[in-house]
């Protein structure tokens, strides 16, 4: 796939994935009303911390899209995916930063609102996301790229991030 149609269809769906897990719902669950389940002392820390995380998780999802353009030549989207395994940027830290960023922008929402009901979507929505990685995307990628993905398999870990770098 060429890069331009690559970055274009990647930003309409960046817009309409993440936008509607990250964006829409959330906001429908909380309308971003702040909230004080603790004592406001309490408050301070947790919504500087849910600050952080929740623009983390923004930037995570931002270049993990953008990596799949550039390196991958292609999309995350399953109907358009990449030429390329991409195993780049923060991929070389753990093999599903995109989702990592979309929990950690939740998360950190119900940090920064003091809503525990986003918590609940978040856990809530681990569970299809992991089964999807598990039973389709890592399946399909076994499949696609063999050896390749293997090796990367059993190197880089799924969902929480090593320390060093993976170097093909």
């Amino acid at each position: 796939m060429r890069r331009s149609t690559a970055a274009t269809v990647s930003a309409v769906f960046f817009a309409v994935g993440p936008g509607l897990f990250v964006v829409l719902i959330p906001w429908w669950i909380s309308r971003w009303q702040l909230r004080e389940p603790f004592p406001a002392w309490a408050m301070v820390p947790l919504r500087g911390v849910g600050v952080v995380l929740l623009s983390a998780g923004l930037v995570i999802l931002a270049q993990a899209f953008v990596r799949f353009v550039v390196e991958g030549f292609g999309t995350p989207i399953p109907a358009a995916p990449p030429d390329r395994l991409v195993v780049g940027g923060l991929y070389r830290y753990v093999r599903n930063p995109m989702y990592v960023g979309l929990f950690a922008a939740v998360v950190g929402q119900a940090m920064a609102f003091g809503n525990g009901w986003l918590l609940v979507y978040a856990a809530g929505m681990a569970i299809p996301v992991v089964l999807f990685v598990r039973f389709y995307e890592e399946r399909k990628l076994r499949r696609r790229f063999g050896a390749d993905y293997e090796k990367y398999c059993a190197t880089v870990p799924g969902w929480w991030p090593r320390l060093r770098p993976y170097r093909p």
